[in-house]
């Protein structure tokens, strides 16, 4: 790439960044009086759904419109998709009374949606438009209308939906957001509805689900020697190894960490006891915390190994990070 191309690329990408910026900034600002009232009304439209919320749109609005439409799920209010030319040919049927539409066009004048939107109006479900035109159509049409207008598009020519459609995006955020709130959707409402991926399995997941068991817990007695120590770390290739003292509850760790250290100090470690080498009153965990709390917990005390046990002390197993990177919850 010669160097003016390159130059005029790295202009072009930070103009688009600084104009849709800046068509937030003002939108944000627009929050005010009429603009403000709108927004609180189309949010307790929302909240008094009895139905389902359903986003149309069609052209780049519509590929916002879905986006908005599963923010709106994955935040607890049930909503769907419904494309507006198919709608007009039998999908309209699935918007009832109790539903509340809401309707993306930046002109406010989409054929598509015009013919459809007084339709959904006689079956009495509500009304929400984000235009950029307030007296367009659609508009004047809205039980609530939400000004998404912008200045320009960041297209150089000002044609290709660019800032309208970052703006349009971001009021559906916006809605999304408060109507979390105003509906008390909680954390463990988000993990609910979120099960599969990364997210869901660090926060679904137990520590009793990627833990490891007794058996494959590096474990010794703290009568031992460091040597018998080490083999039974090296054996169970965890990195540490869990000390019990006579009652067989859990005394103490020897980690690899611990070993270093010990070797900083004095190469000849056969004068150095078990006892005196762990870490005594290890980090311990209980099976039935989240993983995510045992993530929490490592990265609190920049650790890498936590003792599973019961409340009596108990040796029940135990976790390191490569275990928590193996069960894909990091």
């Amino acid at each position: 790439m010669i160097a003016k191309t390159r130059e005029r690329t790295l202009k072009l990408a930070r103009d688009t960044l600084t104009i849709e910026a800046a068509a937030l900034q003002t939108m944000r600002d627009r929050l005010e009086g009429i603009h403000a009232d709108a927004l609180v009304h189309a949010v307790q439209l929302l909240h008094d759904c009895k139905g389902r919320i359903v986003v149309s749109g069609i052209g780049k609005s519509g590929h916002i419109a879905r986006k908005i439409a599963a923010t709106f799920a994955s935040t607890g209010s049930p909503a769907f998709f419904v494309h507006p030319a198919e709608a007009s040919h039998g999908d309209l049927g699935m918007v009832t009374r109790d539903d509340v539409f809401v309707a993306l066009s930046n002109s406010g004048e989409t054929d598509e949606l015009l013919t459809i939107v007084p339709i959904v109006k006689r079956t009495g479900a509500k009304l929400i438009a984000l235009t950029g035109a307030p007296e367009s159509s659609l508009a004047k049409l809205a039980d609530a209308h939400l000004d998404t207008s912008v200045e320009k598009e960041a297209c150089p020519l000002n044609l290709a939906p660019t800032s309208s459609t970052t703006a349009t995006l971001a009021m559906g955020d916006a809605l999304a957001v408060a109507l979390l709130d105003a509906r008390g959707f909680k954390a463990e409402d988000f993990q609910r509805s979120h099960p599969g991926g990364r997210l869901g399995r660090k926060q679904l997941m137990h520590v009793s689900e990627v833990m490891r068991g007794l058996n494959d817990t590096p474990k010794i007695s703290v009568q031992a020697s460091l040597q018998e120590a080490l083999l039974e770390m090296t054996a169970k290739r965890m990195g540490m190894v869990v000390v019990l003292n006579e009652s067989q509850k859990v005394f103490g760790i020897l980690t690899d960490g611990d070993l270093r250290r010990l070797l900083e100090k004095s190469s000849d470690l056969s004068s150095i006891t078990l006892k005196n080498a762990i870490t005594p009153n290890p980090r311990t965990i209980p099976p039935e915390l989240l993983a995510e709390e045992a993530i929490e917990m490592m990265e609190k005390h920049r650790i890498n190994h936590l003792v599973v046990t019961d409340q009596d002390g108990t040796l029940l197993g135990a976790l390191n990070l490569h275990d928590l990177f193996a069960a894909k919850v990091i």
